[in-house]
């Protein structure tokens, strides 16, 4: 997106078209892994390593016995994530 200018007298949504590039590409910024993803990771590591057998459902209550708050749904992706699935 270094060739699309804010700032030139052409408007970002001509330039986008003349460059084939959607004016959401443009305006796209992603977005960074939290760092409670990060957290909640080294936890999953730290568990998976004496018991590599816990499923979803059961890490799941094992991090919320650690007062973390997640959801099956979390810890799944954070399972397909690390490549545990």
């Amino acid at each position: 997106m270094a060739k699309i200018d804010k700032t030139h007298s052409i408007s970002v949504s001509l330039q986008c078209d003349l460059l084939d590039v959607p004016r959401s590409s443009f305006y796209y910024s992603p977005l960074k892994d939290g760092s409670y993803n990060e957290e909640l990771m080294k936890q999953i590591d730290k568990q998976y390593t004496s018991t590599p057998f816990y499923g979803v459902p059961r890490m799941t209550q094992h991090l919320r016995g650690l007062g973390y708050k997640v959801n099956p749904k979390r810890v799944q992706r954070l399972y397909l994530c690390g490549s545990r699935a």
